[in-house]
């Protein structure tokens, strides 16, 4: 009977282990994502909103991007922008990645306002890429917590910039808690010795919209090369192999016009890791056969914008950019512990923690990401190496989870040290995460008066009227769709654009220089919009407009029309 009783006691204890841990398991998750899920819905609630004031963002990053991406949907849904041509530098293809923009547009045709369509994308968007990162994690470390680790360590990014709050504290009044509802800066980019870095959401999932878009359909890429890599040295059924591939091949054909960057790297991610695993070339063939396919037309379609300068987007720059810094010092204050901790995650061997040598080699590619953009400048502008450089840290985010995940678990010393050691990396992030939740530094886009001016041009003028204004980032043109002959000269710049002689003439033609009449005609422009930004950026002879037909006036705004006779004339 005692043998009976203590063999019911222990299948009663190993039922209600195996019923508990399940359930705790599943509480565990759903906790995870719903804290997600209230994390991201409330930055993309303050990505774009509008209040009586005018429209604003909390992202002071975004601060530049957002009106291009307002522009780029409006000229979907307004400007009957088909095929699609550039609407910020009128009468050239639009030479962007624009499929984000579109899918927006698609949401505001539906019947959305254009603020929701922006937070209902972006959060479909994130938490695809949140749990194909969980997933993918998952499949190559086996290890439940390092699945969870691993997008935290994406969304909260950032350095050692969080060190600053130590100074910020003790030369304040109020103490932690009321400074961090109040927060004067960003703690991973634009703060301190060159933190260039930045956190992931607040400067690339919200002002970037495009990489938001091409980052999760990467994933899904990446996780079924791994599929068929990771078969235990035994040569996968062909036809599932195949199909696989022709569907990630698929998926990357899609990329040019969603994220030429990440097109760029999965491509050549691919061609490596083909060479790599040369037993699985038959399967590759596939791959690379469907991705061409869908992408050569988009690739095309790019190549023959003509207005593009190639030579701008690759120049020998080494240390990314460092400034004056030490490189190595520079990455170590920018990217915090996370590349020792990598090196440990590449290095370090125990019996709990064994990456095979499969997986290595799988992730030996994508150091490219980090060995290339350190050495190149890929684009005009040398932060934008960025959208490379992201790759490695996505890469390497299994690894470094798995790693501490690991060293959490153990029941000594270590786990604590391990623990610290992932706060540290989440700290910058999350202050940066932080100001945008408490709205510590609302930017204004448009106001209420940039507003009420978009409305009247929007009255006043035709869907395809190529309008002129200040090429700056905050012209109200952008909320009406119409085709801007150019919009602010950094979005040119830094896509490649020879826009020079273009912003000349638009000062020639504000000035109302002999040319003007001339210029007005060579542009194509039926309307010029004359307000506060192009009476504090440019020169207005107020003298000649007055000779123009005004067409509509509201506030300090006034749009004149260009007669078709005058203009010939």
């Amino acid at each position: 009977r005692a043998r009976i009783n203590t063999q019911l006691a222990t299948t009663r204890e190993q039922i209600q282990a195996a019923v508990t841990r399940p359930a705790w398991k599943a509480v565990g998750y759903f906790a995870f994502y719903l804290a997600i899920i209230l994390l991201l819905g409330t930055i993309f609630a303050r990505a774009v909103y509008q209040n009586q004031s005018g429209l604003f963002t909390a992202v002071v990053n975004n601060l530049g991007d957002l009106p291009l991406h307002l522009q780029a949907t409006s000229s979907f849904v307004e400007g009957r922008n088909f095929p699609p041509q550039d609407p910020t530098y009128s009468g050239v293809r639009f030479a962007y990645p624009f499929q984000c923009d579109f899918l927006t547009a698609m949401l505001v045709k539906c019947g959305a306002t254009i603020t929701t369509a922006f937070w209902l994308q972006n959060m479909v968007l994130a938490l695809a890429l949140v749990g194909l990162l969980h997933y993918w994690t998952l499949q190559l470390t086996g290890n439940k917590l390092a699945g969870l680790i691993a997008p935290a360590l994406l969304l909260l990014s950032g350095g050692l910039g969080w060190t600053f709050i130590f100074d910020e504290v003790r030369n304040s009044e109020s103490g932690l808690i009321p400074l961090l509802g109040h927060l004067a800066h960003d703690y991973t980019i634009n703060f301190g010795p060159n933190l260039r870095w930045g956190n992931a959401i607040t400067t690339l999932l919200v002002p970037q919209r495009s990489i938001l878009f091409g980052m999760p359909l990467a994933v899904v890429v990446f996780s079924q090369w791994w599929k068929i890599i990771n078969n235990g040295g035994v040569q996968p059924a062909v036809k599932p192999a195949r199909l696989r591939m022709t569907a990630s091949g698929i998926l990357a054909g899609l990329l040019p016009l969603i994220h030429s960057h990440t097109f760029l790297v999965v491509v050549i991610m691919g061609a490596c890791l083909a060479v790599i695993f040369r037993a699985h070339l038959r399967s590759w063939t596939f791959f690379f056969g469907a991705a061409a396919l869908v992408a050569l037309p988009q690739l095309l379609w790019l190549a023959g914008a003509g207005t593009i300068r190639a030579r701008e987007f690759l120049a020998w720059q080494p240390g990314w950019d460092h400034g004056e810094m030490n490189p190595v010092w520079f990455w170590f204050v920018n990217a915090g512990l996370f590349i020792p901790v990598l090196v440990l995650a590449l290095t370090w061997r125990t019996e709990e923690y064994k990456p095979s040598r499969r997986l290595l080699l799988f992730y030996a590619p994508f150091l490219l990401c980090f060995i290339g953009p350190n050495l190149f400048k890929l684009s005009p502008w040398i932060w934008d190496n960025i959208k490379v450089l992201i790759y490695w840290y996505l890469a390497s985010l299994p690894l470094v989870a798995w790693f501490l995940a690991t060293e959490i678990s153990r029941r000594w010393g270590w786990r604590w040290i391990a623990a610290a050691v992932l706060a540290a990396m989440l700290l910058s992030g999350g202050f940066d995460v932080i100001r945008v939740i408490t709205e510590a530094s609302p930017q204004e886009e448009f106001n209420i008066h940039a507003l009420a001016a978009a409305k009247m041009v929007a009255e006043q003028t035709q869907p395809q009227s190529v309008i002129l204004n200040a090429p700056v980032y905050n012209t109200p043109v952008f909320l009406t769709g119409r085709p801007s002959v150019m919009g602010y000269p950094g979005w040119m710049w830094s896509r490649g654009l020879s826009y020079q002689q273009r912003e000349a003439d638009i000062h020639d033609i504000y000035a109302g220089k002999p040319q003007a009449e001339a210029l007005l005609r060579q542009y194509g422009i039926k309307y010029v919009l004359i307000g506060p930004q192009e009476q504090s950026s440019l020169s207005v002879n107020d003298q000649y407009w007055s000779q123009h037909r005004l067409a509509a006036q509201t506030g300090e705004y006034r749009l004149y029309r260009i007669e078709e006779e005058r203009a010939v004339r």
